[in-house]
């Protein structure tokens, strides 16, 4: 299927999961430098769309609310792609909109997300070099089959909702008891929440047994609806 069609079913799929603010958001951010790191880098090298999120909530140092141009849901793993332009990024920034953004990179850091800043300079004018570095560092993360970071069932999202409504932390018996099913079947679909990037086991005592998973996604993430 061709990258136009794609795209457009994507993102109608993001705006139609999104409302308030969120939505206002996609509906600004999503503008021509980033439609051009998709067509350009994005699209050549994977051919699909499957856990990319456009203009990504994140919460800063804070607790304001700031998006990210993308973020790349893999596995356990995030990267958070930002697209750059001189004039909106460095031309028209004060010192402390400068010391802002370099502070926000690090949050993002902190974060344990990977980030990776983009030149829309550099897309426009050599996408090819753009695309062989990017190829580079994530190379080690493209590998993973798309039944990994596929949608979600009923009960994932139940078990994201509830992590989410247990100030992020929840324990399978909890689960268990609040969902009405075995606690087998709770482990089961937690492991593959954490491979999902959903969800980080937690296990506190020196046995290694898990007892307890840390919800890692966003509040607002239209998986959970």
């Amino acid at each position: 299927m061709s990258y136009i069609i794609e795209h457009e079913t994507w993102l109608k799929g993001h705006l139609k999961k999104r409302t308030g603010r969120r939505l206002d958001a996609l509906k600004r951010g999503h503008g021509y430098g980033n439609q051009l790191y998709l067509e350009k880098i994005w699209w050549r090298l994977f051919g699909h769309f499957i856990g990319l999120h456009p203009e990504y909530e994140m919460l800063d140092w804070r607790g304001f609310p700031f998006y990210a141009d993308f973020m790349w849901i893999i596995g356990s793993t995030r990267i958070v792609f930002e697209i750059q332009d001189f004039g909106s990024h460095v031309q028209n920034m004060d010192r402390v909109g400068h010391r802002r953004e370099l502070n926000r990179g690090m949050f993002i850091q902190s974060l344990q997300c990977i980030i990776i800043y983009i030149s829309l300079d550099e897309l426009k004018e050599n996408p090819e070099l753009v695309l062989s570095m990017i190829r580079t560092i994530l190379s080690p993360y493209m590998a993973v089959t798309e039944e990994n970071i596929s949608t979600f069932s009923k009960l994932d999202k139940q078990l994201m909702r509830l992590g989410a409504q247990q100030n992020r932390t929840l324990r399978p018996v909890d689960a268990t008891r609040h969902l009405g099913i075995s606690l087998k079947t709770v482990v089961k679909y937690m492991h593959q929440l954490v491979l999902k990037g959903k969800f980080r086991a937690i296990s506190p005592g020196t046995s290694g047994r898990i007892t307890r998973y840390e919800y890692i996604g966003s509040l607002n993430d239209p998986d959970l609806f």
